[in-house]
């Protein structure tokens, strides 16, 4: 693999890997604008502007000539919006590279905003999924960012709300896309056989017309003002329970996130590692239970997802957090770390056979911060020590440090929070 980052005439960072044993080619767009860019009476906006590219844009008015032009070199257009950052992409065969770029540029061009009422209703319909029958919120993940963050952007839901939607205007969504869809707050990657002079000619050529503009910056979430445990308790008949905890920590560029990740690996990376194990192989509490690591470019949050029977739950969430204190001993053993840091490394090869993870690390990244080469990260997880490990763990998974969201019924209710508030976990050191 060879990359080759370029910086285009207009602003536009381009990350072009050449991967000559490729047989297609994948093109992905990446723009600073997600809903953590917006303001309560905006909540939505990033996602529905997202919908309506696909509506039709001021440089390709015909949406149908779009997906056949797209679907006649292999390629199917997409695009996810998150938090903090939005992308739009599609695979093509590697001869149609040029044109799939072009569609792509052509495509992001001034919205033309077409059926935008219809598209609201669109919206509207995948909110169902994160409510219940009374449009009450019982997502884990939208309750914990709330639970978390209060009032800063990163609480906003990420489609918004039936409120927030129903008042943005035309002239607000011109203004978002002036705004964050810019050269200077986008970064285009692209995974090919092809060398990057040819990439880099095809894609200064798409997006041309392309303002440089200002990258975009955000403001940091404040410290919370109370500490934990704190439960926030949505009472729902249900089969099961559903909870996460949440531990914030540090964000992804710091030099201890690399750190998180290998408690990740301790904690549930397999079977054999020791969430899996405790909870559901040896005492079968639980069907299954995952953690997730997110981190945005200023605070990370280390999270623990699990269901059970109502019943079962306090017993659950004490052997998740029993397990989860032993990361906080002096005497974690070695073999364990050296355990975690295989199973990583052969992570990050097993990454190089995938175009879409290498554009995620190499090129998505550069919206926030230079990435770090693969040689730089192997050689920093041969160097993480055990007591580093340990110390991490100390600050991380404290009682004071633990928020809880859960989903179930109002009778288990007492005995989950019981469960939370004495839990097993130490006190944060000072």
């Amino acid at each position: 693999m060879r990359k080759c980052k370029t910086l285009l005439p207009n602003g536009l960072t381009l990350v072009s890997l050449q991967m000559p044993h490729l047989q297609s080619a994948l093109a992905s767009l990446y723009v600073r604008v997600g809903s953590r860019h917006e303001t309560p009476q905006t909540n939505g906006i990033s996602h529905l502007l997202e919908h309506l590219f696909f509506r039709g844009s001021r440089r390709s008015p015909n949406t149908r000539k779009i997906n056949l032009a797209i679907e006649w070199v292999g390629g199917s257009l997409n695009a996810v919006t998150m938090r903090d950052f939005s992308y739009y992409y599609t695979a093509c065969h590697p001869t149609g590279l040029a044109t799939t770029l072009r569609i792509l540029g052509n495509m992001l061009s001034p919205p033309k905003l077409h059926k935008l009422a219809v598209e609201k209703r669109i919206v509207l319909e995948e909110m169902l999924d994160e409510v219940d029958d009374k449009g009450e919120d019982i997502d884990l993940d939208n309750l914990s960012k709330m639970q978390l963050f209060n009032k800063h952007p990163l609480a906003f839901k990420i489609a918004g709300t039936p409120q927030s939607l129903a008042h943005i205007s035309r002239k607000q969504l011109l203004s978002h896309y002036q705004r964050h869809y810019v050269a200077s707050n986008m970064v285009l990657g692209v995974a090919s056989p092809l060398p990057p002079h040819k990439v880099a000619r095809a894609a200064a050529k798409a997006f041309s017309y392309l303002p440089k503009g200002e990258r975009v910056w955000e403001a940091p979430p404040t410290p919370p003002l109370s500490t934990g445990p704190q439960l926030l308790y949505i009472p729902r008949d249900e089969s099961q329970l559903l909870f996460r905890l949440s531990f914030l920590t540090v964000p992804e560029n710091h030099p201890h996130h690399l750190h998180l990740h290998l408690l990740q690996r301790i904690l549930d990376d397999g079977l054999s590692s020791w969430l899996p194990f405790e909870v559901v192989e040896k005492r079968g509490l639980a069907y299954s239970v995952e953690t997730l690591l997110e981190g945005f470019s200023d605070v990370g949050i280390f999270n623990i997802d699990s269901a059970s029977t109502p019943t079962r739950a306090p017993q659950v969430v004490d052997c998740i957090l029993k397990t989860v204190s032993k990361l906080t001993h002096s005497n974690l053993a070695v073999e364990e770390l050296r355990r975690a840091k295989r199973r990583k490394q052969m992570q990050l090869e097993f990454a190089k056979d995938c175009p879409g993870e290498l554009l995620s690390r190499l090129a998505a990244t550069e919206l926030f911060f230079c990435p770090e080469s693969f040689e730089a990260r192997f050689e920093r997880i041969r160097k993480i020590k055990t007591r580093e490990l340990v110390a991490l763990a100390r600050q991380l998974f404290c009682k004071e440090n633990l928020r809880v969201v859960a989903v179930g019924p109002q009778k288990a209710r007492a005995a989950f929070a019981k469960a939370i508030h004495h839990n097993p976990l130490p006190y944060r050191e000072v």
